[in-house]
């Protein structure tokens, strides 16, 4: 019995199909947190430009970890008032942003009536 040709190895998506890394998201470029002293955030809505001001401790956590949940919070706040977030360096923190710092972090989000929580 002649001996049975071996099938070549699977070969990765990326490597059989050239323009599927290109499909691909690119990785989003996080603000950097190497802030100067005062306050980390800013709001931009209807052309006036509003410091976020959060308590001494709570700037702390925000400065080391920006995708904590109270740091959250007031983006998202500015966010729904119909504002755009922005570093004090004047980097933009756009949802794509957020995503990313979710991805760092597990979040599990609780609601008092019971119901499904949003995304």
């Amino acid at each position: 019995m002649p001996p049975t040709a071996r099938a070549a190895p699977a070969t990765a998506p990326s490597a059989a199909a050239p323009g599927a890394a290109s499909a691909a998201k690119a990785p989003v470029a996080l603000p950097s947190m190497d802030l100067p002293p005062g306050p980390i955030y800013a709001c931009v809505a209807a052309g006036t430009r509003t410091a976020i001001e959060y308590p001494d401790n709570v700037e702390r956590l925000c400065r080391r970890h920006p995708e904590m949940g109270p740091c959250q919070y007031e983006r998202d706040a500015c966010r729904k008032s119909g504002g755009r977030v922005f570093t004090s360096r004047g980097d933009e923190v756009t949802l794509a942003v957020e995503a990313a710092y979710d991805a760092r972090v597990q979040r599990v989000r609780f609601q008092a009536d019971g119901g499904a929580a949003k995304r």
